[in-house]
């Protein structure tokens, strides 16, 4: 399992002592290992969420220098593209994490629990791709290079798009019913 692994693996080998204890009482291990496999999602998509609000703030310094040298003709897009990014992050940071009521049809089982981990750990790369996307974005517009600025607008669109695209595919991942 890798990199999402070793949250979960983490988590699990952080167990106090009563905890330990009460694991051994019929019922409360499964409850616990359920437990301890959503928090270690919450922690992967916490992480997520804390990089593409750096990209969104290189974003943000883009757009200022962008305001400075009056580069009015970029705004739209720029806000644009801030405002879907912020969307992105805010659906990552307040996605489900595997709660399902007593009488939901559904259960999240540990299976589909594990799943949702390493779905959510593979984000990582895409949400490397925008942090990468965006600092060089923010490099350039330094650098006064602002005939780049349209490219690179659409390069950035064009990573949140992969990333908002893959993070629309969760559910169905986790349940395994992704064809």
């Amino acid at each position: 399992m890798g990199e999402k692994g070793s949250v979960y693996s983490k988590g699990k080998g952080g167990l106090r002592l009563i905890e330990k204890v009460l694991a051994e009482i019929p019922g409360f291990r499964g409850y616990k290992e359920k437990e301890l496999r959503r928090e270690s999602d919450k922690l992967l998509r916490n992480y997520l969420y804390r990089k593409l609000i750096e990209a969104r703030n290189d974003l943000k310094e883009v757009f200022q220098t962008l305001s400075d040298y009056r580069r009015y003709e970029l705004f739209a897009e720029m806000d644009r593209l801030i405002a879907r990014l912020d969307r992105i992050a805010q659906n990552i940071n307040h996605a489900s994490y595997g709660y399902a009521g007593f009488f939901n049809i559904v259960k999240v089982e540990e299976e589909e629990l594990d799943r949702m981990i390493e779905f959510d750990g593979r984000l990582i790369d895409y949400v490397k791709k925008i942090l990468k996307a965006a600092a060089e974005f923010k490099e350039s517009i330094r650098d006064l290079k602002f005939d780049d600025a349209k490219n690179h607008i659409e390069r950035v669109g064009r990573v949140l798009e992969n990333l908002e695209e893959k993070f629309g595919e969760r559910i169905e991942e986790i349940l395994g019913v992704k064809g």
